[in-house]
């Protein structure tokens, strides 16, 4: 290995240790305690070091969030493809969107709440973002209906689970009713 091949390596690995430390600190204290002085405190680096890999927080949750978008797109497509049917699929799809939300909040928040400079529905959109929207896509198209656009589709669906998972982790739905809420929305809106 050469000097600089080890050089690159040793980057990666201190940026997937600050985007680690980063999510950690955010999931146990939420996102406002995470500064670059105690990210700097906790990976034993200087900031300056850590601003030579990121230039401050945005591009940190900017990071998170791409980490974030590509575990639900995976976890949506282990879901789904466990599933028997198109409606067991787009049931298991929902339950695993609102899975992630729940047991991920920061990471959920860095993804969908938060500024993390990351563009939505443009070209230049991340890949790991476009990645989890197909995620969705492939396994809602199919249950769209005759004459309806599968990507608009997907985004009202996306659009409603992201409404119950924000509602229910901010208490305005109980969460013993979210079971009911899935069957209630894959009844009204997946023509199968």
């Amino acid at each position: 290995m050469s000097v600089q091949e080890r050089k690159e390596r040793e980057r990666a690995d201190r940026e997937r240790l600050i985007v680690a430390t980063a999510r950690e600190l955010a999931e146990a204290q939420g996102w406002d305690a995470v500064t670059t002085r105690r990210l700097a405190e906790r990976i034993e680096y200087s900031q300056p070091v850590l601003y030579s890999h990121f230039r401050g927080k945005r591009e940190i949750i900017g990071a998170v969030a791409l980490e974030g978008a590509a575990e639900m797109a995976v976890a949506a497509r282990a879901a789904a493809s466990a599933a028997d049917g198109p409606r067991a699929r787009v049931t298991a799809l929902a339950r695993a969107y609102l899975d992630f939300a729940e047991h991920n909040p920061a990471v959920y928040d860095a993804m969908f709440r938060l500024d993390g400079g990351l563009a939505f529905a443009h070209e230049d959109t991340p890949e790991p973002l476009k990645d989890a929207f197909s995620a969705l896509l492939e396994n809602l198209g199919e249950v769209a209906g005759d004459g309806v656009h599968a990507e608009l589709f997907t985004e009202v669906f996306w659009a409603a689970l992201h409404g119950l998972a924000t509602l229910t982790r901010a208490r305005r739905l109980p969460p013993e009713d979210t079971e009911s809420r899935v069957e209630l929305l894959v009844d009204r809106l997946a023509v199968v």
